[in-house]
């Protein structure tokens, strides 16, 4: 594109031109519409025409006639006004979070959860956002915001990482930890299972370099004098996979109550753990410095939503 060349013209030029045209090429009619004087008008366009070096109209004849290449330029700058109205309106809409693209970072935990309601609240009052969901790891969804991959995620974020100056967190909601069992395990019979005996069963658990969480649950164990019988060779990363595991009579699960709450899985049981006291936290994590408007329209919407049992977090 010739900007050098472009740059001579005015768009107010151009607007007159067309606004003549509009008016049956007449000027005294355009120049009403426009509420200016008719020797200004006249004066703008023939600047128009010399800086595009031919003629728009042809003045022999009343009323006046568009030439050649008056018709042919008529034509193409309506079109060209046209896409530049249609510019900024866009960009306007953009500038309000109405326009552009949101990649979120997600686990089975919100998923399961709030997810669903958040995204259908978020797509009625944006229906233009572009959403992209990407399931992935807590130290995946942090990477990939370090890398700006990701816009947001939605993760139990625990120290350190839940300090770092270059991350934002907003706490949604905390949930408490119960057993997955095979539905045919003794302990089914009881409401709620205690740690010592959960020390006595195969424990599934997921990577904990994947899941850090996982290493609080641990600590539980030992604080209350048990080593729990970790199983080394059988792991799973996602949900489904591990209620798999136990469906089979593999071992057991310890499982945040989001993913559990709406999934139903043939050949499991869930029962509460007695005496856990440990509760786990689901934040959304964004980079500090993102400034997005999508972002921005995004949360908004998580700070008003209604959370779990009506109760925000301090």
């Amino acid at each position: 594109m010739d900007w050098q060349r472009l740059s001579t013209l005015e768009l107010r030029q151009i607007c007159y031109f067309l606004a003549v045209v509009e008016a049956e090429n007449n000027f005294s009619r355009a120049a009403d519409r426009l509420h200016i004087e008719q020797p200004p008008l006249s004066q703008r366009v023939r600047s128009l025409e010399k800086a595009l070096q031919v003629r728009l109209f042809d003045r022999r004849y009343r009323p006046l006639q568009l030439t050649a290449a008056g018709k042919v330029f008529w034509a193409e700058a309506q079109l060209a006004l046209r896409h530049l109205e249609r510019g900024i309106t866009e960009a306007k809409r953009a500038n309000q979070g109405e326009l552009g693209q949101l990649t979120i970072g997600i686990s089975s935990a919100v998923s399961n959860s709030v997810l669903p309601d958040i995204l259908r609240t978020f797509r009625q009052q944006y229906p233009d956002v572009e959403l992209e969901l990407r399931e992935l790891t807590m130290e995946q969804q942090l990477q990939e915001l370090r890398d700006r991959q990701l816009d947001v995620g939605f993760e139990h974020i625990p120290a350190p990482y839940n300090q770092d100056p270059q991350f934002q967190l907003l706490p949604l909601f905390q949930e408490e930890l119960v057993v997955a069992l095979p539905e045919a395990h003794p302990l089914t019979a009881q409401a709620s299972i205690s740690l010592a005996a959960l020390a006595q069963e195969s424990l599934l658990l997921p990577s904990l370099k994947a899941f850090p969480f996982y290493q609080e649950v641990l600590q539980q164990f030992q604080q209350a004098g048990l080593t729990p019988n970790v199983l080394q060779n059988a792991k799973a990363t996602w949900l489904l996979t591990l209620l798999s595991l136990v469906a089979a009579g593999v071992g057991v699960a310890i499982l945040p109550s989001s993913n559990v709450q709406n999934i139903q899985r043939t050949g499991v049981v869930y029962r509460a753990i007695a005496d856990l006291t440990l509760t786990r936290q689901l934040s959304a994590i964004w980079r500090s410095d993102h400034v997005s408007p999508v972002l921005q329209a995004f949360l908004k919407i998580l700070q008003t939503f209604k959370l779990p049992r009506d109760e925000k977090l301090d």
